[in-house]
């Protein structure tokens, strides 16, 4: 039998624990820096020695890195990267007083880079920070084995229908609990704003929101610094393809309820007060309006890794139509059930993907809801789609 990569590259995590507590009565802080790649998903992370514990970003010094080697830079002749901070957090790992530090990138002039949403969001909310958008994001992520096989499923086999899973109790139906009440405990911990967790409609699967109530200035994305889980929106998890099953098609089947999204509510103090359904309603109208755009926005390729997940099944919309409806989880954006008896409150826009990057969704939003913006840069579909894009929002 051949061994897994866990018993092939096992360590003693007690000796790392021993190590790691001396950290809590130091008076030296380290620091780790933490940045978006250019994949647009994915996390990274260096870390520094500072003398003395930081009180804001503004005492922390600009660093930098390769980014050749992070897919955002395309050479070695200038592949410096800047790494700005914009926010500080508690570390829940090294605790005492080590901090996790959220970055910006830069080029090398100093410029916001390319993969850097952060700035253009920051940029947007503050001209509508008088109308105190709030953001609730609800990151749906699943947890992978060792081997890459999805946590909870039968090694030889797929788990029962769906029906239990969801918001479950007891260790049939739930699994890795500890894994999520440890990755709650931390966010908590980091003075990240998480507002609950909830088990999904598969094994394995698990959401967390992050709540939001001046808009993601110096935010971080969704408390995926803190737990290493795969995001991508579709997962082919399970090492389906080396089980030795002789239909591996009816793997993927099964597979087919398993789409992970990022929903996001979203509100402004004009929809949470009395008269709130109408203005929801118009945002409804312009996000319509710009369905594309959004599309493209809503994943880090512009559409292609949701066009496997937004499907018209399994409680999502199509990705070519637009739909909305009170208390529908089959749209692109509901409206909860709570909002419409109110008249007032929030919607939800069902289309991000699980993979998407949180400053471009939010980001995307309120360009197009409350600045009232026609037409963004970017639009979902081939070279005819966009152009009736770009069209349709010049109208």
């Amino acid at each position: 039998m051949t061994p897994s990569p866990r018993d092939l590259f096992a360590t003693n995590p007690n000796v790392a624990e021993r190590y790691r507590k001396l950290a809590e009565v130091v008076e030296d802080c380290v620091c780790t820096y933490v940045w978006i790649d250019g994949s647009g998903e994915n996390l990274r992370c260096k870390q520094r020695t500072m003398a003395k514990k930081p009180k804001s970003v503004e005492e922390l010094p600009v660093w930098n890195f390769d980014g050749s080697s992070t897919g955002q830079a395309s050479g070695v002749t200038n592949s410096d990267v800047l790494l700005k901070p914009v926010a500080i957090y508690r570390d829940p790992f090294r605790l005492g007083n080590c901090l996790l530090v959220m970055c910006e990138t830069l080029t090398s002039e100093g410029l916001p880079h390319a993969t850097n949403y952060r700035h253009k969001c920051a940029e947007v909310m503050q001209r509508v920070e008088a109308e105190k958008p709030w953001f609730g994001m609800e990151q749906e992520y699943t947890m992978l084995d060792a081997d890459g096989h999805i946590f909870g499923w039968p090694k030889q086999g797929f788990p029962g229908p769906q029906g239990p899973y969801y918001c479950g109790v007891g260790p049939q139906k739930v699994f890795a609990r500890d894994v999520v009440e440890a990755h709650y405990s931390a966010c908590l911990y980091a003075g990240i704003q998480i507002s609950g967790t909830n088990a999904e409609a598969m094994p394995g699967q698990t959401q967390f929101s992050v709540g939001i109530s001046s808009g993601p200035v110096s935010w971080n994305p969704d408390g995926r610094s803190i737990v290493d889980v795969a995001v991508h929106p579709a997962p082919r998890g399970g090492g389906l393809w080396h089980l030795g099953h002789s239909r591996p098609e009816a793997y993927f089947r099964r597979l087919e309820r398993c789409r992970l999204g990022c929903h996001t509510n979203f509100s402004t103090e004009a929809m949470r007060n009395d008269g709130g359904y109408a203005v929801i309603e118009e945002a409804i109208q312009r996000l319509a309006a710009n369905h594309r755009a959004h599309i493209a926005y809503y994943d880090p390729k512009e559409g292609r890794d949701n066009e496997r997940r937004l499907t018209g099944k399994h409680e999502t919309a199509s990705i070519d139509q637009f739909n909305h409806g009170v208390a529908s989880r089959a749209v692109s954006v509901r409206i909860p059930a709570q909002t419409h008896i109110d008249q007032k409150g929030y919607f939800e826009d069902r289309r991000p993907s699980s993979n998407c990057d949180p400053y471009a969704v939010t980001g995307a939003i309120v360009r197009t809801c409350l600045l009232r913006e026609r037409r963004l840069s970017l639009c979902y579909g081939d070279d005819e789609m966009r152009n009736s894009c770009s069209s349709n929002s010049s109208s």
